[in-house]
């Protein structure tokens, strides 16, 4: 009798109603993603892409319990003992709201991959703004996102991705379409088991990693979509690369050219088109659009016709100490766009001018914090065109910062390779990372008065103990409003 009584108790505990919490944003009403509820006794509960956290755990229903609050970018009022908290009475099928103060100036919208995106709102009875909120593909993590309207649908792919069944995930691209709303509903590329499958499973050893995607027109006229690709040794030796080209029946990237192991110009990062010319961000890492090409299969095929925004000679590569600048007889230092130059970024002018090479006057790429004029080195990031401020606008991870490659920075400039001189934190993290942000043009709304970006947000590169369940290594959604008056001063 006592054993049954004991079975009917442990299944009447699994089966309670979960107590809801929902975190809004009190400036937009709308919901939270990644706010981290924690018990006195370190329990942890995260709200979902709804804002939603469902705390099922029979032990607390009926009681008073005391939440701490926190969430990056977010902050709930502090008590008289700085605790940043409530209690609440919890009870089965209850719910309760708490409003949060955005520090960032972007807001966070909603989690894009990875499993459980809607779960917490599922288990409150909430309907799901996607076909698959709990998990789709077997998708658990997806790194670093490229992105091209394709054939009147969305094209995602992601680099490395984790699945539920396995320990080893894929290194080979996955991918997925989606219509144009948000969010976006994939419909990922599977094999006949509906698991997540690779699509740029090239022919040896090592890892794919696909960089500076678009679509161009054949000599058919038909429309194509390409890609630039390398083959690695994990992090280690690259030993392959060149371009793929998407194979429509197929559903799968095939080489359309492979280059030299040696060469440095050819697509990369985040692609900016402006008139008939491509722009992307050489060498890597690097968030300006540096280099350029004329927007035909033919030129985009061959690294000769590429130009560097460079100070380096015509031709010219960048190797170190014997790298070669372009002086006039006066030793005024010539920058401006040369075909086949290798540009360079923030980073490498840094190695110049500890070489003696250059001076810091004469550095392209000096973007400092409006609000506190201290120096900032962006990373990979994203640069379009924004219809509403008239400028070229970027969005780009610092190198560095208040958490290590966790900080995201907004710059404008009047041209594609600058000047960048200035910029604003949008979005900052505790000890997190969030790299390689992708602005998404096409949901720009307002005419481009608000614009979207997304990036990868993962512990990976971090010391941080404790990665975010779900969360982790997996894309995040935000949402920039421009006419924001913390962005005055650029």
């Amino acid at each position: 009798m006592r054993f049954i009584f004991l079975v009917w108790s442990v299944a009447a505990a699994a089966a309670v109603q979960p107590f809801t919490i929902r975190a809004i944003d009190e400036e937009s009403g709308r919901g939270i993603p990644l706010v981290e509820l924690k018990t006195v006794n370190h329990i942890r509960y995260y709200t979902d892409s709804s804002g939603v956290a469902a705390i099922d755990d029979a032990a607390l229903m009926d009681r008073s319990v005391y939440l701490s609050i926190a969430s990056h970018g977010y902050e709930f009022p502090a008590d008289g003992f700085r605790f940043r908290g409530r209690t609440f009475a919890m009870k089965a099928g209850g719910a309760a709201e708490i409003r949060l103060k955005r520090i960032n100036i972007a807001e966070r919208l909603y989690r894009i991959t990875g499993e459980g995106i809607y779960r917490d709102s599922v288990l409150s009875g909430m309907k799901a703004p996607i076909a698959q909120p709990l998990l789709n593909a077997m998708v658990t993590g997806q790194d670093s996102v490229m992105v091209a309207p394709y054939q009147g649908k969305l094209f995602w792919f992601w680099g490395d991705t984790d699945l539920l069944q396995r320990k080893l995930g894929i290194f080979s691209v996955t991918g997925a379409t989606s219509d144009l709303k948000q969010p976006p509903d994939f419909n990922y590329f599977t094999d006949k088991n509906g698991v997540a499958r690779a699509v740029c499973d090239l022919p040896g050893k090592g890892v794919k990693w696909i960089g500076g995607l678009f679509t161009v027109k054949d000599e058919s006229g038909r429309e194509r979509l390409i890609s630039h690709v390398e083959r690695r040794d994990g992090l280690k030796d690259m030993f392959e690369q060149g371009l793929v080209i998407w194979n429509d029946s197929k559903e799968n990237f095939e080489w359309l050219r492979k280059f030299d192991l040696d060469e440095r110009m050819h697509p990369r990062g985040q692609t900016l088109r402006v008139g008939d010319m491509f722009y992307f961000s050489l060498p890597n890492p690097n968030g300006f659009p540096n280099a350029r090409v004329k927007a035909t299969l033919d030129d985009v095929s061959n690294p000769r016709h590429y130009e560097g925004f460079s100070c380096l000679e015509p031709k010219g590569r960048l190797n170190g100490r014997q790298t070669k600048l372009d002086r006039d007889a006066s030793g005024k230092l010539q920058c401006g766009w040369k075909l086949d130059t290798e540009p360079w970024n923030a980073q490498v002018e840094k190695r110049l001018i500890d070489a003696g090479l250059l001076t810091e006057s004469e550095a392209l790429y000096r973007v400092h914090d409006v609000k506190t004029g201290n120096p900032v080195v962006l990373h990979a990031g994203s640069a379009q065109w924004n219809e509403f401020r008239k400028r070229y606008i970027l969005i780009a991870t610092e190198i560095g910062g208040t958490s290590h490659l966790g900080e995201i920075w907004y710059s404008e400039a009047p041209a594609p390779e600058g000047p960048w001189t200035r910029a604003v934190k949008v979005v900052t993290h505790n000890d997190y990372s969030f790299y390689n942000p992708a602005i998404h043009p096409f949901y720009s709304e307002e005419g481009g008065r608000v614009i979207y970006f997304e990036g990868t947000y993962t512990d990976f590169v971090t010391k941080n103990p404790r990665p975010t369940p779900r969360y982790n290594y997996n894309q995040i959604m935000y949402r920039l409003r421009l006419d924001d008056a913390r962005l005055s001063g650029l």
